[in-house]
């Protein structure tokens, strides 16, 4: 009896451990499959959309890990990436280059894009120390801003990419046009008792957290923690600060670069113009559920928080709508929700979401 005792007791304390965030969002999304599937709902159709927004999620939440470890906190100006992304997208579907090799070029060009604009934004941020959060969003806004126009004025007349009338590229380009729409998604997609796996995804999110593992057990990447955590012993210790900063943010907006790939292939189409502008804060949300902090962040925190976020998010929407049929604010819950659970995190961030 008092073995049984200690090892509820063990339990207990190791469910306190948890981040009151990731219980919150967790119980929340087991309280919406329950009800789901007491409306009729199989559990096989909810978990496989939530593995769906997991899948074109989770690189763009895994793009916070550098910054956050290096001591600027969440990347709040995301959009540098996308838009990088984006543009990458752009120049190889103007070339007409289709399927696999479109990824792949894409990837390539979005990393050099991302390196490139990251190296200028890690500057803005040496020079901001202290400010990072306030400056970030709206540099995001501004660079998504630019691109507004660029957008109008890239000399690109693919049929398929610019307006039926001419002048710029459209809000949307199907890549199904392309044959470039789930290229990843259907990779060795299987099927498991009616669960949808996508494995294409799965394996490029997952082979980028163990590279970002791996990449925190080299010596940068222990150098880059040391200035998250104490920039004044860092610099003491011999390790230039200024430097680490800047290839945090250069990895960020690189991997935020070749995340907005897997999103828009997983979706079948390139979203522009105001497509980045809020993209930052549900990724963000997604690592501070999964029980991250301003100052410390895990794959972890990532695996777990993008899962239960986006999780909910997808199922809460088709659930919500039959259980208040006829109701004409279902997705305004819905986005209720979302921006609760994102303005929670936000205000839980110092404190690592307890």
């Amino acid at each position: 009896m008092t073995e049984l005792t200690k090892e509820n007791f063990s339990l207990l304390n190791s469910f306190r451990k948890i981040p009151f965030s990731t219980r919150a969002v967790g119980g929340l999304y087991l309280a919406v499959l329950i009800l789901g599937i007491v409306n009729g709902f199989n559990i096989s159709t909810l978990l496989s959309a939530s593995l769906h927004l997991f899948g074109v999620w989770a690189v763009l939440a895994l793009a916070n890990v550098p910054s956050i470890q290096a001591g600027t906190g969440p990347n709040f100006a995301l959009p540098i990436g996308i838009v990088s992304g984006l543009l990458a997208m752009v120049l190889v579907l103007s070339l007409d280059i289709k399927g696999m090799a479109f990824i792949l070029l894409a990837a390539l060009l979005a990393i050099v894009f991302g390196s490139l604009a990251g190296y200028l934004y890690g500057r803005l941020m040496n020079a901001v120390k202290g400010s990072e959060m306030a400056i970030a969003p709206y540099t995001g806004f501004a660079i998504t801003a630019v691109f507004g126009l660029l957008w109008l004025a890239i000399p690109i007349g693919h049929p398929h990419m610019i307006f039926f009338l001419g002048g710029g590229l459209r809000h949307q380009i199907p890549l199904d046009q392309f044959d470039a729409n789930f290229i990843l998604a259907r990779f060795l997609e299987i099927e498991i008792f009616g669960l949808e796996i996508r494995t294409g995804e799965l394996l490029v999110v997952f082979a980028g957290c163990f590279l970002m593992w791996l990449f925190f057990r080299t010596k940068t990447g222990i150098a880059m923690s040391a200035v998250g955590r104490n920039p004044m012993f860092a610099k003491a210790s011999g390790i230039n600060v200024d430097r680490s900063r800047v290839i945090a943010n250069m990895m960020s907006t690189a991997i935020a670069a070749l995340g907005v790939i897997v999103y828009a292939q997983g979706f079948g189409f390139v979203q522009l113009y105001d497509f980045p502008m809020f993209m930052a804060f549900p990724a963000i949300a997604c690592i501070l559920v999964g029980g991250a902090s301003g100052q410390r962040a895990k794959v972890a925190n990532v695996i777990v928080g993008t899962f239960l976020f986006q999780g909910l998010m997808a199922t809460a929407l088709p659930v919500f709508t039959r259980v208040l049929e006829g109701a004409g604010f279902v997705n305004a819950l819905r986005m209720i929700i979302q921006n609760g659970i994102i303005l929670y995190a936000l205000s839980r961030m110092s404190k690592g979401g307890n």
